[in-house]
């Protein structure tokens, strides 16, 4: 057994339908990108674009986004010596292994995903007729896409969010059904992890920061644009002078999602006694300028050298594919569709 083999294996995957900003960097690529940095786990991050066409038609977009969401995780930091980083589409066995596990997914199964019974919903809210409407088969099939995803590479643990527990549960029953037909351990069974300590940063308007909202704030915007973003935060009307409350301030809760304990203490303190809001915008802008500073550059000259992301997509894929491959031979063995000779 090989050093990496007795690792435990974390896999994240990442939609590229976006510009990645400050609330996903706090709640998941931070964290994400400090694990991958541990020698005693063997971590699997991958630009999920082939998920990002259920909900994306834009060619253009989920074009732009695969590219600023890799030269987002490159410029913070991502260890990709360590942890194994690649495009879903550059690994031709995971649409195989979708087809494979699709076939021992019971129907009903799906019927239960979260996803499919949100759309029947609002389409019988609606009013019509047909329940269905609307509803392609990647959203309806897109959980067994996700199984396909963990099951390649056995991870034993998958971070997701509360709402994502339902899949990592899908993905054990379709391998133990698989294990079950097939009569050998082929697939791990997976773990959810949900770290219910991630942060929730708030948006401009103090909801979820969210790009369903149009609330969100880019993570590498330029300065001006910044600047300008943290200004339109929503803030109450108390005057300078006059206590406010940190816990109860997007403003806040954005500044001390970046600063040490000690800065934050003293924001506090600020608050206390009683900070303007035009100071308090301009010393959040100062704080998140500077820390961005370094990672924005990184950010802008990778984007301006696509091949140089390009290869290292393709040599993570190249590792990811060295496990992939031997994996589809001995399913493809199990399953009958071996080799003659």
């Amino acid at each position: 057994m090989s050093a990496a083999s007795e690792k435990t294996r974390v896999l994240t995957g990442i939609t590229t339908t976006g510009t990645p900003h400050l609330g996903n960097y706090v709640g998941a690529i931070k964290p994400a990108i400090e694990a991958s940095q541990d020698p005693n786990v063997q971590s699997y991050y991958f630009l999920a674009d082939l998920h990002a066409l259920i909900k994306c038609q834009d060619p253009r977009r989920v074009q732009e986004s695969r590219l600023e969401i890799a030269a987002t995780w490159l410029a913070l930091g991502l260890d990709t010596d360590n942890a194994i980083f690649y495009q879903q589409s550059d690994i031709p066995e995971i649409p195989e292994l979708t087809w494979m596990l699709s076939c021992v997914c019971a129907k009903g199964l799906m019927n239960r995903a979260h996803a499919y019974k949100a759309a029947v919903a609002e389409n019988e809210a609606a009013g019509n007729q047909d329940p269905d409407k609307g509803i392609t088969m990647g959203l309806f099939g897109y959980p067994v896409l996700m199984a396909a995803d963990i099951l390649m590479f056995n991870a034993n643990r998958v971070p997701v969010g509360r709402d994502q527990i339902q899949h990592i549960e899908m993905a054990r029953d379709i391998a133990g059904r698989f294990n079950h037909l097939y009569k050998g351990q082929y697939f791990t069974l997976p773990e959810a992890v949900v770290d219910e300590k991630v942060e929730v940063l708030g948006g401009l308007d103090g909801r979820k920061m969210s790009k369903s909202y149009n609330n969100t704030i880019p993570l590498f915007v330029a300065e001006k644009k910044l600047q300008k973003l943290v200004r339109k935060i929503k803030t109450n009307s108390l005057e300078p002078g006059e206590p406010k409350d940190p816990d109860s301030c997007t403003l806040f809760q954005i500044y001390a999602a970046f600063a040490t304990a000690e800065e934050t203490v003293a924001m506090r303190a600020e608050y206390a006694n009683g900070i303007g809001w035009g100071d308090a915008k301009n010393r959040v802008f100062d704080y998140l300028n500077a820390h961005l500073r370094e990672p924005r550059e990184r950010y802008q000259a990778l984007m301006e050298d696509p091949g140089h992301i390009e290869a290292v997509l393709k040599k993570g894929a190249d590792r990811a594919r060295a496990e992939a491959a031997p994996m589809m031979d001995r399913l493809r063995e199990a399953a009958g569709l071996g080799r003659f000779v």
